[in-house]
């Protein structure tokens, strides 16, 4: 890969595709922290040292990304790809974000099964439940201190938790009563429901001129015509299509694969607020409704999710393994290939629609550029998201201290595992990755010495 232009006023030259398929790919591969980390890698390297985008062009893509459902970071790199090089850029950098991770959780959720049971792997994942789950209360934190900024947020955020724990109403209905209440709160006390978080450009250092720069004249497939949006969407739509009618064709409505195509497209279009938003909904459903995996394999797939790179919501492919396997569909001589093709199922029907979202919608959003922001729809969502994240924790912790309910005995290593792993991500802002690592040898030194 050619250097990148280090100097402030000249112009970096175009990447070619094969520099930019070598730069997604090793995105991919090194993608670990979250979106706000996977945000944060981008735009130092495509804004600050190679100057491929601009810093306004950047922001812009994000806001998109922000208010869309699905996994912001994922379709950030399709949008960023697709300025680049067009359909071909977006699809090779939203794919290449996610293949990597694909291939490992796969590989892990094998190693997770086949080996699960014995002691020494057992004794790992007995320490890193802990750790995600400070993590999911950091998360919750996190988001609470950015957008419940007055008492009219909180309150939804209460009642959002209240809906779930208490009322167990399904995690669209809620989303869909927050969105409605932040339109409608908007208009009523606009004042109460403006983000409280922005990305303007004026907190980033200038870096000099981009390829994709502000002035930059459109491509021509930046340009918005109602005959590319149809054109995508039939393909899209007449994709989706092909691959949930094949499977209703050869194993019928009710089986497992049907079921996981169905349930991941709902997935795919609920994910407002990032991954840790619609983690209940995929509990809901996995667990609860369709039950594809146990509560305990819940808890240890978020391990893996948050252990490799890529976006957290890729525990959909854990999710898929586990439940082929478990359903054996198949037949007992053939759970693997039933694994497989759940892993390859909840992910084709998880991010299809993402991809739908970028390339169908990014001339338009190219065409009012300086125009979109935050809108109070979103802002709604987002404190409805608090106190589903809250629940989320509740319910895991209950798992992890109690697992044999509340008559059994009390998990004090891991609840002080637990909290210390909070007070490492809050005060000391330890990454996600040493902090798994840490916890996993805690855990596993204290199981395998009783």
């Amino acid at each position: 890969m050619t250097d990148p232009d280090t100097s402030t006023t000249q112009r970096p030259s175009r990447p070619t595709r094969a520099e930019a398929f070598r730069y997604w790919l090793k995105l991919g591969f090194i993608s670990f922290g979250g979106a706000a980390g996977q945000i944060g890698m981008m735009h130092e390297e495509l804004v600050e040292r190679r100057r491929w985008v601009s810093e306004n062009r950047f922001l812009h893509a994000l806001n998109y990304a922000m208010v869309l459902p699905g996994p912001e970071a994922q379709q950030l790199a399709t949008y960023l790809g697709w300025l680049l090089h067009g359909t071909f850029g977006g699809l090779m950098a939203g794919l290449l974000f996610i293949l990597p991770s694909l291939v490992l959780i796969t590989g892990l959720s094998w190693v997770y099964l086949a080996f699960g049971d014995v002691p020494a792997v057992e004794a790992v994942f007995y320490g890193i439940k802990p750790a995600v789950i400070a993590i999911i209360v950091y998360a919750g934190w996190r988001i609470g201190g950015r957008v419940l900024n007055n008492g009219l947020l909180w309150l939804m955020a209460v009642a959002a938790f209240l809906a779930i724990f208490a009322l167990n109403i399904p995690f669209p209905y809620i989303i869909i009563a927050a969105g409605v209440l932040g339109w409608l709160g908007s208009r009523v006390w606009p004042e109460r429901f403006r983000s409280g978080e922005s990305h303007s450009a004026s907190s980033h250092k200038a870096t000099g001129p981009a390829v994709v720069d502000d002035d930059t004249p459109p491509a021509p497939w930046m340009q918005f015509r109602w005959s590319r949006v149809i054109r995508f969407l039939v393909v899209g739509l007449g994709l989706w299509a092909a691959v949930f009618g094949l499977l209703l064709a050869v194993f019928g409505w009710d089986a497992t694969l049907t079921r996981m195509g169905q349930f991941f497209t709902q997935t795919a279009l609920v994910t407002f607020g990032g991954a840790y938003a619609v983690l209940p909904y995929v509990y809901q459903g996995g667990v609860e409704t369709y039950g594809w995996l146990s509560p305990t394999q819940m808890i240890d797939g978020l391990a893996l999710g948050e252990a490799t790179p890529g976006p957290l919501i890729m525990v959909v492919t854990f999710v898929g393994f586990i439940g082929g396997w478990t359903q054996a569909f198949l037949g007992p001589d053939q759970v693997l290939l039933a694994a497989l093709l759940g892993a390859l199922v909840a992910t084709f029907f998880t991010f299809l629609p993402s991809f739908l979202f970028i390339l169908v919608g990014a001339p338009l959003v190219e065409r009012t550029r300086g125009d979109l922001h935050f809108t109070g729809p979103l802002t709604g969502i987002t404190a409805a998201v608090v106190g589903v994240i809250v629940n989320l924790a509740v319910f895991f912790t209950w798992h992890v201290l109690w697992p044999a309910g509340f008559e059994g005995s009390f998990e004090w290593f891991s609840a002080l595992l637990g909290i210390a792993a909070f007070i490492a991500l809050a005060r000391f802002r330890v990454g996600i990755i040493p902090l798994i690592l840490v916890c996993a040898v805690l855990g596993a030194g204290y199981r395998l010495l009783l």
